[in-house]
């Protein structure tokens, strides 16, 4: 009790201005300059804002919508609970309260901002070593510059996604990933009471994508419990791989390095807040019942290559194959739901006449009947309900039903090309949705799951379909746990 009763005061102490940090607002002073250069019109500005009205800092009426959605989303998971007598209750609590401590320190405190922002530079800097390599493959041997027509996705986003699985897979060789992972672990266990498998199964996932965090506890998967198992199942839906957040970063930073620190820091501070979250929420659908688990937080001495070079070289080809999939389904399924907004509008809204009535109801936000139109109209309760300001919740609930049917990627394509269209209006609905998207939640990620951790434990590859829908939903709620917690703050 007394544990996390302190951490509920810390957390209190530093929600407002009056707090640790003295200071709110989403940017640092120099940062903050910028912007406010950039809304006076002035010449010394280099960002590119994506909204009209940026964000006042914590307040009590930002904070109780928060708390607000928090309640909302533990309910939602306790209503599919497999046994709500056994859930730990003590457990959820402290994981949420430390999602908000992290928040707090990440976001308010002064140190802790310099050392993320310092993370978050190293972060696109990396960004800009993979642009060397797409320079030194596609640049003009005359002129030295990229042909317009290679300025696009395929050459610019793509080749990230290989360069950060190759840097991944080094550093794991190396075992400089696994000591990271390893003081993670050790601070979850200690903070949550978890076995060791699952803290380190939640911890890698912060790193990892949900294919490889689980070679992190590879001897232990068949021994796990169901509980332990949906741990490690919506950890993987719950967050992103290394290659696929310098991405992210890539195209919303839009080429502005002031964007892309920006938006690094938070998809960062997004990834790491998941972990409690994920495990807040699987505990909840799924509660332990074993009597004893097991306490070993050890891992495995399992290199991915006899040297460095072979570790390079196999997270090259992974990454290779995780970029041409990407390239794939963003193809198909920008296809797919043209020819579905086709079929929609053009054919049952035109001869209905909905097409009119939405484009007078939403006026002019959508055309027609279209996928966009339901999944925003679907997803903006829950939008409200974490505290996303209203004139915001339709764009918001359509990209939330975008990453879940779909998937993230495509959503933050989506994403993207709203902020450069002036579409959001406040600065918190554009971070809100910055870690709302940032997760593997989506039904692709079943098979997904199934295929990949069933592979390395075929005897619970029947466990991993029972559970896969479960895993959506625990996976989807600690993104929208996480995003709930940044809004506190904006």
């Amino acid at each position: 009790m007394p544990r996390f009763v302190f951490i509920f005061l810390l957390c209190l102490g530093t929600l407002f201005p009056a707090g640790l940090a003295g200071q709110v607002g989403s940017f640092d002073s120099d940062t903050l300059q910028v912007l406010t250069d950039s809304l006076a019109g002035t010449e010394t500005a280099t960002a590119k804002l994506d909204y009209s009205i940026a964000s006042t800092g914590p307040s009590l009426q930002s904070v109780l919508r928060g708390l607000m959605g928090m309640v909302f989303l533990v309910i939602m998971c306790w209503l599919f609970s497999r046994n709500k007598r056994l859930i730990n209750w003590r457990l959820v609590i402290v994981g949420i309260l430390l999602q908000m401590v992290i928040g707090v320190l990440v976001m308010q405190v002064d140190a802790f901002q310099y050392g993320l922002e310092m993370v978050s530079r190293g972060f696109t800097q990396i960004l800009g070593f993979t642009q060397e390599g797409v320079n030194f493959l596609f640049q003009n041997m005359d002129t030295g510059q990229l042909h317009p027509a290679l300025n696009s996705f395929v050459f610019i986003i793509l080749p990230t996604v290989i360069f950060f699985s190759a840097l991944t897979s080094l550093l794991f060789f190396l075992g400089i990933l696994q000591k990271v992972v390893y003081l993670m672990a050790w601070f979850m266990k200690k903070t949550m009471g978890l076995s060791g498998p699952e803290s380190l199964a939640a911890a890698g996932n912060i790193f990892l994508g949900q294919t490889e965090a689980p070679l992190l506890v590879k001897p232990y998967i068949s021994g796990m419990s169901k509980s332990e198992l949906m741990c490690l199942m919506s950890g993987g839906m719950a967050t992103v791989a290394g290659g696929v957040l310098g991405a992210y970063v890539r195209f919303l930073g839009e080429g502005d390095p002031l964007l892309e620190v920006y938006y690094a820091k938070h998809l960062i501070t997004a990834s790491v807040l998941s972990a409690p979250a994920a495990i807040v929420a699987a505990k909840i659908l799924i509660p332990e019942t074993r009597a004893q688990q097991d306490s070993q937080l050890v891992i495995p001495k399992e290199k991915i290559g006899a040297n460095f070079l072979e570790a390079i070289s196999n997270g090259t080809g992974d990454g290779l194959r995780l970029a041409v999939n990407v390239g794939a389904m963003l193809l198909v399924f920008t296809a797919m739901v043209s020819m579905f907004n086709f079929l929609m509008e053009d054919l049952i809204g035109h001869h209905s006449g909905l097409n009119e009535e939405i484009a007078d109801h939403t006026g002019g936000r959508y055309s027609g009947l279209s996928l966009q139109f339901l999944l925003g109209h679907l997803g903006a309760p829950i939008a409200w309900i974490m505290g996303v300001p209203g004139e915001d919740i339709l764009t918001v609930g359509q990209l939330l039903g975008q990453k879940t049917v779909l998937n993230e990627f495509y959503a933050y394509v989506e994403f993207a090309e709203m902020k450069s269209s002036g579409v959001f209006i406040y600065e918190k609905s554009v971070i809100m949705t910055t870690y709302i998207l940032c997760g593997f939640s989506n039904f692709a990620s079943i098979g997904i799951q199934i295929g990949g951790i069933g592979s390395l434990a075929p005897d619970r590859r029947g466990q991993l379909s029972e559970m896969g829908f479960r895993a959506l939903l625990a996976g989807t709620v600690a993104c929208l746990m996480t995003a709930t917690v940044a809004g506190m703050y904006y």
